[in-house]
Formats: structure tokens, sequence, C-alpha cells
């Protein structure tokens, strides 16, 4: 094979996305303004809530559900061990104590029945994450919680995704979305929450505005731009730029378009590598939309020809970009010494932490690039 170079991930802009920041630069409004708020207002009405809140990440997003929602100590937050680490560190830094469940192998997302068995009167939210792209199972998780627990979807990977017809971000009490560059869609930093309760949603706006009781863009169109509003709760700088919003739109305009494009490739994949008996696939939804955020695989340690980041520094030799999915966070140094739990005590986390391995998947690759990754899978 010629030798390629293959990212993990790259985001897909353009001509687009560089046209749009011309506004915000010329018209000098470069902190939040109108570009944002059209991205909220868009944003919004793709994943069918009332309210979308524009933020700088998923992780401050993740934060504000936490205060919006009154986590503070004594409050337990169950979070799925496997995932990225600033699921559980929201937790934290309310003063909550993260419980961390177990994951099923086949879909990556909270195993249910691990999660109703750590269900305590301490309990008052559950952070589900979309891992990946696919949707976990909302329904079947509200039916094994207490009515009084909250559930917060971290949708980071899943915009545009979709469990039966109702989209990511509108299944639970809130969700929160990233706009990182290896998601499908992105502003390069930054975030969305979304929620279709009024009052959250307004307690997030301010929150994210250092607790001002006006956002600014109210503020400098209103009739007395020249006065400062009311401070009534302590808040954070948590906005995003113009500049963001006015990429954002712009990106959010070919989300569909990007799903249709991964799926596409998602499916190549299943049908030249099903026959790789020591080489799980990923799940996709029974009904609904997968989001592929990223295409994760499982490498059998029993079927495997060799260990899994032995075969990762194989196909990087080749020029191909891999990852392992994600990390157990209670596998990792701050949660293991604090918390005291052993790696096997969540086995499924512990398992996929250490097999799984994610092969290149974005709207910047080739069908070369497709058949040059199952080339060099298919040699080992």
């Amino acid at each position: 094979m010629t030798m390629r170079r293959i990212q993990i991930s790259q985001p897909s802009t353009g001509e687009e996305e560089w046209l749009a920041l011309r506004g915000p630069l010329e018209s000098g409004w470069l902190t939040h303004g109108p570009n944002v708020t059209a991205f909220e207002k868009a944003f919004a009405t793709r994943h069918q809530v009332q309210h979308a809140i524009a933020v700088s990440s998923a992780t401050t997003g993740l934060h504000l559900a936490m205060v919006a929602l009154g986590i503070g100590p004594g409050d337990e937050v169950i979070v799925p061990s496997f995932t990225w680490v600033a699921t559980a560190n929201c937790v934290l830094y309310c003063g909550g104590t993260p419980v961390l469940a177990d994951v099923d192998r086949t879909t990556f997302n909270l195993d249910i029945a691990d999660v109703a068995r750590r269900v305590t009167p301490k309990t008052k939210a559950v952070i589900a994450v979309h891992l990946f792209g696919l949707c976990a199972d909302i329904d079947t998780l509200r039916a094994a919680l207490p009515a009084s627990v909250a559930i917060v979807e971290d949708a980071a990977c899943a915009a545009g995704g979709a469990l039966g017809d109702h989209p990511a971000g509108s299944l639970g009490t809130v969700g929160v979305f990233s706009f990182h560059p290896r998601k499908s869609v992105t502003t390069g930093e930054g975030g969305m929450v979304t929620t279709s309760d009024a009052a959250l949603a307004e307690c997030i706006r301010i929150l994210r505005n250092h607790g001002a009781s006006v956002s600014e863009e109210e503020r400098h169109n209103g009739p007395q731009p020249y006065l400062l509003p009311d401070f009534d709760v302590v808040g954070f700088n948590y906005r995003m730029t113009d500049l963001q919003g006015a990429v954002g739109v712009v990106q959010l305009g070919k989300l569909d378009r990007f799903i249709d494009e991964r799926s596409h490739w998602a499916g190549y994949y299943r049908r030249e590598l099903s026959d790789l008996a020591w080489l799980k696939l990923p799940a996709e939804p029974n009904q609904g939309r997968h989001a592929w955020q990223a295409f994760v695989t499982y490498v059998d340690p029993a079927k495997a020809p060799r260990p899994r980041n032995d075969i990762m520094a194989f196909l990087q030799e080749r020029g191909i970009s891999t990852r392992p999915g994600t990390h157990a966070v209670h596998m990792l140094g701050y949660y293991r010494n604090t918390y005291g739990i052993s790696a096997d005590a969540l086995p499924a986390s512990r398992d996929c932490d250490r097999h799984t391995m994610a092969i290149p998947l974005h709207n910047r690759m080739t069908e070369d690039d497709y058949k040059y990754v199952v080339e060099a899978i298919r040699q080992l």
C-alpha cells in the first residue's frame, strides 16, 4: 500500500466558516452577541427543545447544569465510569459526590441495572452519556429511577443523534453538547446546554454571565446601556464568543449531511470488517439515529492477533491514527486515590478502558482513505 497519513479526526470547515467571521470582525461585536443568539435559536429548533444556551465548553455546560440543579455537598450524582473525566469532575466542582457506575460492553453506555443498585436517598441526579454518538436508553433509565432524580444528558458526542423520534438533548431534564474539533460540528471550543424547563434555562443563562440579571446584548440594545445590571447570584464567565456563534450557525447547517456521510462510512467499516472475529464493531440503535462522533471498536484480547496497544502502534506506523475509546474514570489517579475503587470493581469499564480502539471516521476522509484503513487492519 502507498503510505498515507490519516488523522483520527479532522474538523470539516471551509470558505463559508471563513466568511461568517467577517460580520462580527467588522462590527466589533466579538463577545456574546447576535450570532450566538442565532446559533442558540437554530440549535433549539433542530433538537426540539424550548431553550438552548451557548457556553464556552461542554465542561462548563455540565458545571452550570449541576449548579442549576442545586447539586452541593452531601448530594450524590451517578456517573458512568467509562467516559471523559469532565463528566465526573463537574460534580466535584459543586462539592457533590460522583458515584461511578459500570457500563454495557456492547453500547458503552450506562448499565442501567448497575445504576439502579447505586441509587440512595442522597442521589439527586444521573448523568447519562451518549457515548460516541449513541443515545443512552433514557426511557429505561427513567423507569429505574425515583421521579425526584434528574437526568442530565452528557450529549457531548451526540449533536444530531436521536432515540426514536426524540433528538439528543430533549430526552432528559437538561442536555449538554460539545463543539470541540473532534466532534461532528465545531466552533473550536464551545458547548450548548438544552432544556425545555424555562426556570432552569433562565438560571443557566444568568450563571454563565457572572450572575448578571441581563445579558450584555440585552443591556447594550436596551434604553439604558450605560447602566450596569444587578448581580444577585455568584456566577461564572462561561460565555461563547460571537465569532464562535457565527461559525456555529454555518456548521449546524451542515450537521445532517455530516452525519449522513459518517453513517455511510460506518456502514462500510461494518461490512468490510465484520468477518474479523477479534474485532467487535460498535452497536447501532434499534430506533433512532447514531451521531457517529467516533467509530469505536473493541479488540477481543482472547482472539486478537496481538494486544490492543500493539495493534495501535502497527497502524500508527502505517500512518493511521487511532485512540482508546476513552478512559475509565475510576482507574485515573485522582479518583483511584480519593475513592479507593479497584480496577476490578467496575469490570466492563475496566475492559473498555483496556481494549477499545477508535479508528478514523470524519468528513475529510476520502474513499481511498477508508479502503486504506480497512486494508491495514486486515493485514493483522
